[in-house]
């Protein structure tokens, strides 16, 4: 019975020559490459994201907690001037900034955390499954 792959009409394996059987494999083998390839590039591309996001993130915090010192000092210099209502207010919006600035140190955190570590974990995984496959494949074809 013919089987139909990629267009191609071909023999059933066991009526296959050997130089067939390895021209298949090498095929099938650099299509999975390429493929394991891809999908390794898209997890790459997607950590990558994260880890931007994360350290901008981390940078508005900083800039943020800067203002928030500069406002503090501001509040020092106000509260010595003894005018009650202006250092209240100048220490209400430090309290805020620095309230901004540790939220968006914690976003950036768990953004550089989902980035961590680079490695592309499911592509790794799924050429691990691919290569035991064909290890079990080979195995099981060698025996009689």
């Amino acid at each position: 019975m013919a089987d139909l792959r990629d267009g191609k009409v071909t023999r059933p394996v066991a009526e296959q020559s050997v130089a067939e059987l390895v021209q298949r494999a090498t095929e099938q083998v650099s299509r999975l490459v390429r493929d394991e390839l891809t999908l390794a590039r898209a997890e790459l591309t997607q950590k990558g994201k994260h880890a931007g996001i994360g350290v901008g993130l981390f940078g508005g915090g900083g800039a943020l907690a800067f203002y928030g010192l500069g406002a503090l000092v501001v509040t020092a210099i106000l509260a010595l001037d003894v005018v009650l209502p202006a250092w209240a207010a100048a220490l209400v919006i430090a309290g805020a900034l620095f309230l901004g600035a540790g939220l968006l140190a914690l976003i950036g955190k768990r953004q550089v955390t989902r980035a961590v570590p680079p490695v592309p974990t499911a592509a790794v995984k799924s050429m691990r499954a691919d290569v035991d496959t064909v290890a079990a494949a080979v195995k099981d074809r060698g025996q009689p």
